[in-house]
């Protein structure tokens, strides 16, 4: 092999896979050395340089040159090439890799190459896609031909291939659907700040303008729906309910719990926990089905969302004021400052941290301990009561209430 004909050789390779010549080089060098032990050894110490401007060939074994024409000669031209064959498709599976890499979270679009038992493959230029079952939505199916849209949640190797994994039940394949659709989004007027979703049911979306004249939810919906609908269709007609991002937490929440009416938002800090007070034939509409609605809104805004009407927040405040004072060491005043905080059982205040509630109840760390243990103990009752078996008397009881 003639110093030309290598600096040829990485040329076109570097031309035609799209491969940095510096990585074809190494490559190339890598596999005289490979070929080159099979001669002198594999405890041979071979080092071989091609010079990056010339194409020249040199090496050395055990730190002693070999002459050109004696890699020529006893290397021998084809285990030279079966390795350096073998070097470049590493070298060009690496190149797609970090290609491809690059996109993980983005978008992509490809047809349906064919089906693999449960997987969808997919053609993207240059790569193969994955689409397991467990990442398409529920209820929907592809044929050959067919166009796809996702999202790509993985890049693996898999031998001399490169394996695209792809999603279209992640929160971010939504997000990157609005992201294509909206062009308020794509100019960074609007702005996306959450995602929660249930694939095939229901998602919330959360929005902000920067531009206190543009209108995000509209925008994002568009005139009757055109905007939106696009991004339905893409997702076989799953729900879609635009919430403006608020940095007032408890508008924020009364927002992403709609369609319901919120009468009150009380947030409890210490907890994470927001008590939202709805009337009693909007308590149902608030939870949604199966409890979907809160669940949303809960992932969506970051706090845990109770649901419930105002007698049964007072009915629930004087059940843990007098819980607590069968407490050692809790006075009612200290009681009265836990049910404020929004603890409101045994549970919530086994998981208090003493210096939390030293501070609250103004007692002695002692005191906060022995507090949090029986509160603990309590909790541990009450669960141990409820999973034991009831009667079939207790069962009439309760179902006549």
């Amino acid at each position: 092999m003639n110093p030309s004909e290598v600096l040829r050789i990485v040329d076109a390779i570097h031309r035609d896979k799209r491969i940095a010549k510096e990585i074809v080089f190494v490559g190339i060098e890598a596999a005289i050395a490979t070929a080159a032990r099979r001669q002198y050894g594999d405890e041979a110490d071979v080092k071989i340089r091609v010079d990056r401007e010339t194409g020249e060939i040199t090496g050395t074994c055990n730190n002693e040159p070999i002459a050109t024409d004696e890699l020529a000669e006893r290397i021998g031209a084809q285990n030279a090439k079966q390795v350096m064959i073998q070097k470049i498709r590493e070298a060009e599976r690496d190149a797609i890799f970090d290609e491809n890499y690059s996109q993980i979270s983005q978008l992509v679009s490809g047809s349906v190459d064919k089906i693999e038992g449960s997987n969808v493959i997919i053609s993207l230029p240059g790569v193969v896609a994955i689409l397991p079952r467990h990442e398409r939505i529920p209820g929907e199916s592809f044929r050959i031909g067919d166009r796809i849209r996702a999202v790509v949640t993985d890049v693996v190797k898999n031998g001399n291939r490169v394996n695209v994994m792809l999603s279209r039940i992640k929160p971010s394949f939504v997000q990157k659907l609005f992201e294509q659709e909206i062009p308020e989004i794509q100019d960074a007027i609007i702005e996306i700040k959450g995602v929660s979703r249930e694939p095939g049911y229901r998602t919330k979306i959360a929005v902000y303008s920067s531009d206190q004249r543009v209108d995000c939810v509209g925008a994002c919906i568009g005139m009757r729906g055109s905007r939106i609908k696009s991004v339905t269709d893409e997702l076989n007609n799953e729900r879609i309910d635009v919430v403006p991002w608020s940095t007032d937490l408890q508008l924020f929440i009364q927002d992403a719990l709609k369609p319901a009416e919120v009468e009150e938002v009380i947030l409890c800090s210490m907890l994470g926990r927001a008590i939202v007070l709805v009337k009693q034939d909007n308590r149902s509409l608030a939870i949604g089905r199966k409890g979907q609605n809160v669940r949303l809104a809960s992932r969506l805004v970051g706090w845990d969302i109770e649901i419930m009407t105002r007698e049964d927040l007072e009915e629930l405040l004087e059940k843990a004021v007098e819980g607590y004072m069968l407490i050692d060491g809790v006075t009612t005043d200290i009681a009265d400052r836990l049910v404020g905080e929004g603890f409101l059982s045994f549970d919530d205040l086994s998981i208090i941290e003493p210096d939390d509630l030293v501070q609250i109840g103004e007692i002695s760390m002692e005191q906060a301990v022995s507090i949090i243990q029986q509160a603990e103990e309590n909790a541990q009752k009450e669960e141990d009561f409820k999973s034991q078996p009831r009667s079939e008397y207790e069962y009439k009881e309760n179902d006549s209430q």
